[in-house]
């Protein structure tokens, strides 16, 4: 239900009324562009289901009314602590390329900025206070918004500490 709710109206419902969902008329540049927003709109969509799948796994859910029972490090999380908001940034940033709207750019840039406020303001210290040192180590190591190119292990030597 939260998957259809939350990021099912920020990258859905808010982008087909800013856009109607309207293709724009790229021209000579269609073979280019309508693929390549059709992969960020689908890549997106990957990703944010396979993270929702990961909570899933671990008895819970996204949702801070139903958190899951351990912290979710596993899968996608082991390159990136937020791809789920970087899913749903990447699904409308492909209909605003498709599209051809600036509205939806706008809008993506809102959407970021609030998100980054949550995230600051409300989930890390609600991280932090409910896993205390797991997720502070995590947060050490695991960036919030740019994916490591190696997958983080826990424990593992050489990674940061303190």
């Amino acid at each position: 239900m939260f998957l259809f709710l939350a990021p099912g109206v920020v990258a859905g419902l808010i982008p087909w009324l800013i856009s109607g969902w309207r293709w724009f008329d790229w021209g000579g540049t269609a073979w280019f562009v309508v693929p390549m927003a059709i992969l960020a709109i689908g890549v997106g969509a990957a990703f944010l289901l396979y993270a929702f799948a990961l909570f899933a796994l671990h008895r819970g859910t996204p949702a801070p009314v139903a958190p899951t029972e351990t912290l979710v490090v596993a899968g996608v999380y082991r390159f990136v602590r937020n791809p789920m908001y970087l899913a749903v940034l990447t699904i409308i940033l492909g209909q605003a390329l498709l599209c051809g709207s600036k509205g939806l750019l706008l809008y993506a840039v809102v959407t970021f900025v609030t998100v980054l406020a949550f995230v600051k303001g409300y989930e890390e210290p609600t991280l932090t206070s409910t896993y205390g040192e797991q997720y502070l180590d995590y947060r050490r190591n695991v960036p919030g918004w740019w994916p490591r190119l190696t997958p983080w292990q826990e424990g593992a030597p050489g990674e940061r500490r303190g």
